[in-house]
């Protein structure tokens, strides 16, 4: 299994070192002539004594000094690209591609702009940012092994390919999970909300992170950094809760999980979209609340991800009325460069959130890249158009609009963040639902099972069980109603009690009057209307959390988890007190 260092200071205090001496030596040196592979070396300063040789930080300098103009800029682009394979796609993908990036396939794409990453992308029905995301390249683990092989085999034939390519996706599980199929889900961040215990979230995590590295996958853009302040659809069951010291202990065991297991961990998002309704998908939302006030609500769990290693921190499309009026945090220097790195230290990889979204693109591709790389950020994610985004930075760079040194610097992070990963063999694609993964992901969402509304000594249903849910979702019906089986709990079609389950995007009208048990399978808000006398939530509805509520429902488990949010009209003491 790969390791990666879940205390990276000493990594960014390298960094700033050689960084420096690195942008000395460019200013000195001017433009560098624009050449392929074959490029002359420039030669550096030597390193420090006191940095180690094979530090990462050390290597990307050096690696920095060799490359091309074009080699940088394609360092700090991660686009998405079209198709399920990295050289064989199909027509429709190819016409994609060519309207994105002027190529046929994913391959192209990456030598073509010579890429620091690629983001794998999908959509499905319960996705809230499926707007803006319109392929899939994620249909099961061994199509996606299969695809990430050929994207490596592509970035090794580039100037930087010395160092590991990019390979990312939102693995967030719950409601944003790109890959379902074959993999160990675990509950939702909510449901590890609930559940309160860094150590099975980090172990649950650990799981999840080893599983990606069998694919191929070594950056994951989670955990969800964001405190629930508002109740909203597009942040809802993705965070860990209202409390921002409880989420923060939370995103804390996240990080340490997925870094232990190899994959870069994306803190998101900066400076905090928990505290908007407004999706940033559809408009720029607005930020009233006072510096203070975020300071205390909002950036506790970025300033624990951040102290358990995290390797990277996504930037948002949130306009901080009282940090930088008007100005989305993407593009704002004073969030990014003087309070994410200035005051909270992160001196890791900063990447933006995706630029085909409504917000970013008021500003042309290549101008909105331009804008995002001054800001502080280092890799420029999903832009609406590769080429143009490309050509805006390579433009800018030598006209003098994008200073060098930033540049330098950008490129010299991403690339230190490559060394850090390392580029050991991917495990087996058998490590899929290990039954060491499952057993991580069961506990969590055992956890997670809250008593809302009802007895704490015994939920348990008596006589046959009837299964309901709103909005169709037959598979977690045949889920619950399999696991209830395995219980010892007779599950009948109808006229047995009811237990009615709600899940994401579901509200009152969804609920069921005759109800003797309604559960909540996404955020607990529902149950405010619910009429039933026992009121149940497992902010999840993946197997591991059925299973978890068919134990509660039969008896045999007390429920212990504590609604990581506020529920009008129902109390705040649960069985866990």
């Amino acid at each position: 299994m790969v390791r990666v260092s879940t205390t990276p200071r000493r990594v960014a205090t390298a960094l700033v070192l050689v960084t420096a001496l690195l942008v000395a030596g460019c200013s000195e040196a001017g433009q560098r002539p624009s050449a392929g592979p074959a490029s002359t070396p420039v030669t550096e300063p030597a390193p420090p004594s006191s940095v180690p040789p094979e530090d990462p930080a050390t290597r990307a300098a050096a690696l920095v000094a060799e490359l091309a103009d074009e080699d940088l800029v394609g360092q700090v682009l991660m686009p998405y690209a079209y198709g399920d394979h990295a050289t064989k796609v199909s027509s429709g993908s190819a016409a994609g591609n060519r309207a994105l990036a002027g190529v046929d396939t994913p391959a192209e794409m990456v030598e073509k702009y010579r890429l620091g990453g690629l983001i794998l992308v999908g959509f499905s029905a319960d996705d809230p940012t499926q707007g803006n995301q319109e392929t899939t390249n994620v249909d099961n683990p061994k199509q996606v092994r299969r695809l990430t092989t050929g994207l490596r085999e592509a970035a090794g034939r580039l100037p930087a390919g010395a160092a590991p390519f990019l390979i990312g996706t939102d693995q967030e599980y719950g409601v944003v999970t790109r890959i379902t199929d074959g993999v160990t889900m675990l509950p939702s961040a909510l449901g590890a909300g609930a559940a309160d215990d860094p150590d099975l979230t980090e172990a649950a995590w650990r799981a999840a992170g080893t599983e990606l590295t069998a694919m191929g996958i070594n950056v994951d853009f989670a955990p969800v950094a964001d405190v629930l302040v508002k109740r909203s659809t597009v942040i809802g069951s993705r965070s860990f809760g209202s409390d921002p010291q409880r989420a923060a202990d939370q995103v804390g065991g996240a990080v340490r999980g997925l870094q232990t297991a190899g994959v870069a961990a994306t803190l998101k998002h900066f400076p905090g979209h928990g505290h908007s309704a407004v999706d940033s998908h559809k408009d720029l939302p607005r930020l009233p609340q006072s510096r203070a006030k975020l300071a205390t609500e909002a950036w506790p769990p970025f300033s624990a991800g951040i102290e358990a290693g995290a390797l990277a921190v996504m930037s948002a499309h949130l306009d901080v009325r009282s940090v930088d009026p008007g100005v989305a945090a993407t593009f704002s220097y004073k969030l990014l460069t003087e309070v994410l790195r200035g005051e909270l230290g992160f001196q890791g990889v900063v990447i933006t959130d995706g630029m085909n979204m409504p917000p970013a693109r008021r500003f042309p591709p290549g101008e909105a890249a331009v804008r995002a790389l001054k800001a502080g950020n280092d890799l420029i994610l999903m832009p609406p158009h590769v080429g143009q985004a490309y050509e805006g930075l390579l433009t800018a760079l030598r006209d003098g609009t994008l200073p060098r040194s930033r540049l330098v610097e950008a490129a010299t992070r991403v690339l230190t963040m490559k060394f850090t990963l390392g580029d050991a063999p991917a495990p087996e694609l058998s490590t899929l639902g290990a039954t060491a993964h499952r057993e991580a992901a069961d506990a969590l969402a055992a956890g997670a099972v809250t008593v809302l509304r009802g007895r704490c000594d015994t939920t348990g249903v008596r006589g046959p069980v009837t299964v309901t849910s709103s909005g169709g979702r037959a598979h977690t019906r045949a889920a619950l109603t399999e696991a209830l089986t395995s219980a010892g709990v007779q599950v009948v079609p109808s006229g047995g009690t009811v237990v009615h389950l709600v899940g994401y995007g579901d509200g009152a009208k969804d609920l069921r009057s005759d109800a003797a048990v309604t559960v909540a399978m996404d955020t607990p808000y529902v149950l405010a209307e619910a009429k039933s006398a026992t009121l149940l939530a497992t902010y999840s509805s993946s197997r591991a959390s059925m299973t978890a509520l068919a134990d509660v429902l039969a008896g045999e488990t007390r429920p212990t988890g504590r609604s990581p949010v506020k529920v009008p009209g129902l109390p705040a003491t649960t069985c866990a007190d």
